[in-house]
């Protein structure tokens, strides 16, 4: 008889979440969407934060929708965005909500840090690409706020670590969301605590490291009896949802570059030892943690933000679009009128991003785009765009040849950026799993339970239970023209 094993996914993105079931047999994975609900910035006053009491509840509906049904899970992972945490008083409770990342609070913040610890030995003590919503910038912000939740706290963690934290009671930080926050060291794969001290905060401040497969304990009885559970562990997957993506991808060997397609597009390449040199500074390319104590040396470019923007002040006026409609309008328009850089400052969480995309456009002295077809597609073009130069800088500095690129994420479900994004960089694109996050979040269960043994072979398990589809390069000298007129708006070079 086959033996079969369920596990609970839990996948938070930063606009979006649901629950997942996954079920294991065969040496294949079947995956079934219990639940799916927004997640969206809770704003008080002039600050934004993550309602970490809504997700809890959240968490706990799609459990109770699974014990409901008869299915009992072997295990329970969480997985999301990078960087935010709560603050944890010495009696256990929150000290109010997480800020958000998007929240303005931290502009300016990085140039006054390293005016106490400089740039570059920031970025040699990390190797993480300087953001101003890193963890790091976020406390020294709310020093300089006179914060009361970071004077009274005991420890931070990390949103999956305080989510687990709220199941398990256990207060632990995992390895790859710890790597986002830019006071971990690659190296010694420990924080660098020298670089709280400019914050104030003790070293004691960060709970310990645990690495993804661990696991951590078992759901408490009064949250068992409150969902309807059996005595289920909780299993530290790749707690960033990037870390947990790239654990799906159905790479057959490591000469690939893969892009994480999501509200934020990560374009890196998944290697032993980190990369921290003059190129990866000036660049700033980043160096986050992997399981098996790999690397994922990256870049962070914004992605479907954009897009996700446009969509909803689109639907406050009333006009919703389909998936499909959204890749047919951008279709019906010709190519490269308007060119923008996805990840220039005001795009970052303006009032109207049509409106910032118009005013970049004009600054640029482009044609500004009018019809909502215009905006999708000047989001489109742009975004193959720029992964051709990020590609272009990581080619420079890997240890390897790189001879495609995976796209993984919901992203890929986007033929028409699949293939621009082809033609973009002139190497084939194999595009999928859409859901490499939650698979790859399952899988790091399956094998913190002992039902698969490593990464090799929790990538044959994907390769057998997903279908990728690729893209082959076409129109090449169109697009290096386009490309050359992209590297000029965007002044970057190589």
């Amino acid at each position: 008889m086959t033996d079969t094993h369920y596990f609970f996914a839990f996948d938070l993105g930063a606009t979006s979440g649901r629950s997942i079931l996954a079920t294991f047999r065969d040496g294949k994975i079947e995956m079934e969407e219990l639940t799916r609900f927004p997640n969206t910035l809770t704003k008080v006053g002039d600050k934004f934060y993550w309602n970490i009491y809504y997700l809890f509840e959240e968490l706990k509906r799609g459990l109770r929708i699974a014990a409901d049904r008869g299915t009992q899970p072997d295990s329970i992972g969480i997985d999301t965005w990078g960087v935010d945490f709560v603050y944890v008083a010495p009696d256990g409770s929150f000290l109010g909500l997480p800020r958000a990342y998007r929240d303005p609070y931290t502009n300016g913040v990085p140039e006054a840090y390293f005016k106490k610890i400089p740039r570059k030995e920031v970025y040699e003590a990390t190797g993480i690409q300087i953001m101003n919503f890193n963890s790091l910038f976020q406390l020294y912000a709310a020093k300089k706020e006179a914060c009361s939740a970071l004077e009274y706290a005991e420890n931070i963690l990390f949103i999956p670590d305080a989510l687990s934290y709220l199941l398990t009671g256990k207060k632990i930080c995992e390895y790859t969301i710890a790597s986002t926050s830019q006071i971990l060291n690659p190296y010694t794969k420990q924080f660098e605590t020298k670089l709280l001290e400019p914050v104030g905060a003790p070293a004691s401040i960060l709970p310990p490291i645990v690495m993804p497969g661990e696991v951590l304990g078992e759901v408490t009885e009064i949250l068992r009896k409150e969902c309807n559970l059996n005595p289920v562990k909780v299993v530290a997957v790749a707690g960033h949802d990037t870390g947990s993506a790239i654990v799906a991808m159905p790479a057959e060997n490591e000469r690939v570059a893969y892009l994480s397609s999501g509200t934020w597009s990560l374009m890196g390449i998944e290697i032993k030892d980190p990369v921290i040199n003059e190129a990866s500074f000036n660049l700033n390319f980043t160096n986050e943690g992997g399981v098996e104590g790999t690397t994922r040396f990256l870049k962070n470019i914004t992605g479907m933000w954009l897009l996700e923007q446009c969509r909803k002040e689109w639907e406050g006026k009333g006009v919703e679009y389909t998936y499909e409609e959204i890749v047919e309008l951008s279709e019906s328009v010709p190519a490269f009128q308007f060119l923008i850089d996805p990840d220039d400052p005001s795009f970052a969480n303006p009032d109207s991003m049509t409106k910032a995309i118009a005013v970049y456009c004009r600054k640029m002295n482009q044609h500004v785009p009018q019809r909502n077809a215009e905006f999708i597609r000047c989001i489109f073009d742009s975004l193959a765009l720029k992964y051709k130069y990020v590609l272009s800088c990581l080619q420079k500095m890997a240890p390897f040849v790189i001879e495609k690129l995976h796209v993984i994420g919901g992203g890929s479900r986007n033929n028409l950026l699949n293939q621009s994004t082809a033609n973009a960089i002139g190497m084939p694109v194999v595009a999928g799993p859409a859901e490499a996050t939650a698979l790859g979040n399952v899988m790091m269960q399956a094998k913190g339970l002992g039902f698969v043994s490593s990464l090799s072979e929790i990538r044959t398990v994907v390769r057998n239970s997903v279908s990728p589809e690729t893209f082959y390069p076409q129109d090449q000298e169109q697009w290096k023209t386009a490309y050359d007129k992209f590297l000029s708006i965007i002044d970057l070079s190589e």
